[in-house]
């Protein structure tokens, strides 16, 4: 396979491409903007409550603004001490986490943002699973030392009994709360006193190399000296030294500790990844491993946006490059399609606003403008017959009828309940012989984005009177009499994907497990790749 040339081999390593992962309220769209702030992409940060309309660059739907919450990832690109950044920042909230794991699938590393009062959290140990599975580095900021927390001896042994991470810890911080002095770097030996940075960078941090110094002890208290050499003892006597290697494995995670609302530690953070973190690395396909170096094109479809901007009503499909060089106007290989497909007009991202680009390399992650012909999952190259592996669906827990209450919109509701299932906000499905349209989600909250976006952004003013369903599962078997049999038999149980497979759906989990004893020869998946696996195995 032919290279690049070198100087696209020097503008792809000098990508790094990396999502944010948290439970929600753990302080990761704070980070986001902070992290945007320190890269001169945006000249003051937002939050993500705001007041009197400054809200945060990620947080860009409608929905967002006015719950203070994150329902769709954001993709924004910067640059810092000449790297490129590509940042994902990802919705928190459970009922959001199959977008999140998109997203995975398109990143080289991840930054998880830890509560430093609440310690892993269930959405948390969800999320690093996930990272895990990839084989992600991960990089750990313990967030909110400005706040009373807990141990960071007790939080640190948190994780690596909790998520099996081993740790290195990077910074250490000196009190926390209102006795919050700052934070040790044990790499650089200095000490760096907290200073609340507000919204912009106009702020000073103090820095100390030398413990003895009486300004120091002045400042901080002798007390706080005192337990910080004991603590540095006891991280020496009984840390884990650092591994380049075992930390680009995800088998180790390098951890700071911070205030990102205030800026302090936020730009170790970014130091950090240009220091450890991966370049765009070799990404796996089904018939082999694509190398970011290969100068032929390669690309992958890891979500779809519409209406990012409402007044065009708009369709974004976006693509993480996974190979060569992206040149503005060039013709691709729509692998699915096995036709040819011109991208024009090609986009960079800074969360809603975006502007057009020439070029774009391997770890870049561009938007193209589509009617509907590229679908999440999709591969494009110059030629190659390759599918990249690994663009994930999961089963829904909840679902309902859609019934509309004004019959004259059908028209906005199918095309906004096909658009939404496109991004994969939910799935559709309907009966055998039965007109009627199901949707099915993963929790209540996507319940309630769905029907505020069909209505905000299609007109569609829709009630979803819920089916009393909780599990639902694809199901197959090689023997087509007993899927005869069994079609038959729980008809009423039975409902159909876009794609015409089948999915059998159960009022509990004690029902799907009496189901799965009486149908031995019947195999049922919660995961879409792993029934599609088995389909195209027994054809």
């Amino acid at each position: 396979m032919n290279k690049v040339s070198p100087e696209t081999e020097r503008e792809i390593r000098r990508r790094k491409t990396f999502a944010i992962i948290s439970h929600p309220d753990a302080g990761k769209t704070t980070i986001t903007e902070k992290l945007l702030l320190f890269g001169n992409a945006i000249h003051m940060a937002g939050v993500v409550k705001a007041k009197r309309g400054h809200f945060a660059t990620s947080d860009w739907m409608e929905i967002e603004k006015q719950r203070g919450i994150s329902v769709a990832s954001s993709v924004m690109q910067f640059s810092y001490a000449d790297h490129e950044f590509n940042l994902l920042d990802t919705p928190g909230h459970q009922d959001f986490s199959e977008d999140t794991y998109r997203v995975l699938t398109a990143v080289d590393s991840a930054l998880m943002v830890i509560d430093s009062a609440k310690g892993i959290e269930t959405q948390t140990k969800k999320l690093f699973q996930v990272c895990r599975d990839r084989h992600l580095p991960i990089i750990t900021f313990m967030n909110k030392l400005d706040r009373e927390g807990r141990d960071p001896f007790e939080l640190i042994d948190e994780v690596e009994k909790v998520l099996q991470l081993p740790c290195f810890t990077m910074t250490w911080p000196v009190g926390s709360g209102g006795r919050f002095k700052g934070v040790y770097d044990l790499m650089e030996k200095k000490m760096r006193l907290f200073a609340a940075g507000q919204k912009t960078l106009k702020f000073t941090q103090e820095v100390f190399t030398d413990l003895e110094d009486p300004i120091l002890c002045e400042k901080v208290g002798q007390e706080w000296i005192d337990k910080l050499k004991s603590d540095l003892e006891l991280l020496q006597g009984a840390g884990h030294d650092f591994d380049q290697e075992r930390f680009l494995k995800g088998e180790l995670s390098p951890v700071f500790f911070g205030s990102a609302v205030n800026n302090f530690g936020v730009q170790e953070l970014l130091e950090a990844f240009i220091r450890y973190a991966p370049s765009p690395r070799p990404r796996p396909a089904a018939s082999r491993l694509v190398d970011p170096e290969e100068a032929p094109f390669t690309g992958l479809i890891f979500k779809i946006q519409a209406n990012m901007d409402p007044r065009h009503r708009d369709r974004c499909a976006f693509l993480r490059i996974c190979s060569g060089e992206f040149i503005q106007g060039m013709t691709v290989y729509h692998v699915r399609h096995a036709r040819d497909f011109k991208i024009n007009n090609a986009l960079q991202f800074m969360s809603q606003e975006r502007k057009n680009i020439d070029r774009a390399y391997a770890g870049d992650i561009i938007g193209i403008h589509d009617r509907g012909t590229l679908m999440i999952g999709d591969t494009l190259t110059m030629g190659e017959e390759l599918k990249f592996a690994g663009i994930p669906q999961f089963s829904p827990d909840l679902f309902c009828r859609v019934e509309l209450k004004n019959p004259i919109k059908i028209k906005q509701l199918r095309k906004g309940l096909e658009q939404l299932a496109e991004e994969g906000t939910s799935q559709i499905f309907h009966r055998m012989h039965n007109s009627e349209t199901i949707i099915g989600v993963v929790g209540p909250l996507q319940l309630e984005v769905v029907k505020f976006r069909l209505l905000n952004e299609y007109g569609a003013d829709a009630v979803f009177p819920p089916m009393g369903y909780t599990v639902s599962c694809w199901y197959h078997s090689k023997n087509k009499n007993k899927m005869d049999d069994f079609k038959s038999y729980y008809h009423s149980h039975i409902v159909y994907d876009v794609r015409e497979y089948p999915m059998m759906l159960f009022k509990s989990d004690w029902e799907k497990q009496y189901i799965e004893e009486k149908n031995p020869e019947i195999k049922f998946y919660s995961s879409l790749l792993n029934y599609e696996e088995e389909l195209h195995g027994t054809d």
